[in-house]
């Protein structure tokens, strides 16, 4: 069987990650769609892809990749799927929990993965294993801060929400992987602190899960352009730190484990997991198995951040996952339109 074939749907920024995982593991991008013409044209060039209306996707690509703005996601991810392709879709899944819910409703199973890079990202996997270790939990800590965005709407609240929702979704992402694969269950409540202008563009989150145990998640858009992306967890006896920005360094109890990146034209595309989602969505439609970054675990996801912006508009109140939010609203709009 030919290798199968990807088409973009959605031509910013991230959009590069994904054609560049497509190279790394030899698909080809045969289609680019853009709501931007010259973007498309860019884009496309790159690789020799048609450029295609929205409409026209998948455009005979078995594979497309969605990471449009989140307002889109529902309706670009059905498209594709109601025509026959699997779908890769960019975080945040969707902007509202009642888009999330008719998303799987759809039950697209191993079609569609969640793409939450990080999950998918080797250093990540093995600080993961690493954790396992420690022994009980006494400390947990992730952080993404970073300077703000300076393209695309991030800074909009038609966006959906502002840092928690967008990068703040890494971090959880993997409290919940973590806290799994520890023993200490799933996510119960969340209480969380917003500051910003138009969005937020500072949040601080304490997550609780089954067993009580409790991870501090600090995502902000005021930190500096290098980037602050790191993760503690600790027990009485033992201590796992990963760091993702600036430098990539995985530490047991203060010694570098002597984890090294990969030596790719591109590093980042194997070192943040970008090659590794498509390969595994690939993967998935070979064997009929869904990742476990599946659409599940993407509107629950979208659970956590919700409830977390309950809980900041009603002054970090302790509020539970799910919330009983209106699951028509956006994030931005559970915290301020209160």
């Amino acid at each position: 069987m030919a290798p199968r074939t990807v088409a973009l749907c959605g031509a910013g920024m991230i959009s590069g990650a994904h054609l560049l995982a497509a190279n790394r593991i030899g698909r080809s991008v045969v289609a680019v769609a853009s709501r931007t013409d010259a973007t498309a044209r860019e884009r496309a060039a790159l690789v020799g892809a048609r450029v295609v209306e929205y409409a026209d996707l998948p455009a005979g690509a078995d594979i497309v990749v969605v990471s449009t703005p989140p307002a889109r996601h529902l309706n670009d991810a059905r498209h594709a799927l109601e025509r026959g392709a699997a779908v890769l879709l960019e975080k945040p899944m969707t902007c509202t929990l009642e888009e999330s819910d008719q998303l799987c409703a759809l039950r697209p199973g191993p079609r569609l993965v969640y793409a939450e890079n990080l999950a998918f990202a080797p250093i990540v996997r093995e600080f993961v294993r690493r954790t396992v270790t420690v022994g009980p939990i006494g400390h947990f800590e992730l952080r993404t801060i970073q300077s703000a965005p300076t393209w695309g709407g991030f800074l909009s609240p038609d966006w959906g929400g502002g840092v928690l929702f967008d990068l703040g979704v890494h971090p959880l992402g993997i409290a919940v992987l973590v806290a799994r694969a520890t023993g200490n269950g799933d996510v119960e409540r969340v209480s969380a602190r917003l500051s910003g202008d138009d969005t937020d563009t500072h949040a601080e989150v304490d997550v609780e899960f089954a067993s009580g145990l409790r991870a501090r998640v600090v995502s902000s858009w005021e930190g500096p352009e290098a980037g602050i992306w790191d993760a503690q967890v600790s027990s009485s006896s033992s201590v796992v730190r990963l760091e993702l920005r600036p430098h990539l360094t995985l530490e047991v109890d203060g010694d570098d484990v002597g984890f090294r990146g990969s030596d790719w034209k591109v590093p980042l595309i194997d070192d943040f997991g970008y090659a590794e989602q498509l390969r595994t969505l690939d993967a998935g439609l070979d064997s009929g198995h869904a990742s476990n970054m599946d659409v599940e675990f993407g509107r629950w996801m979208l659970e956590i951040v919700c409830a977390a912006y309950v809980s900041a508009a009603r002054d970090a109140e302790w509020v539970p996952v799910p919330s009983g939010c209106d699951r028509a609203l956006t994030p931005w709009q559970l915290w301020r339109d209160r």
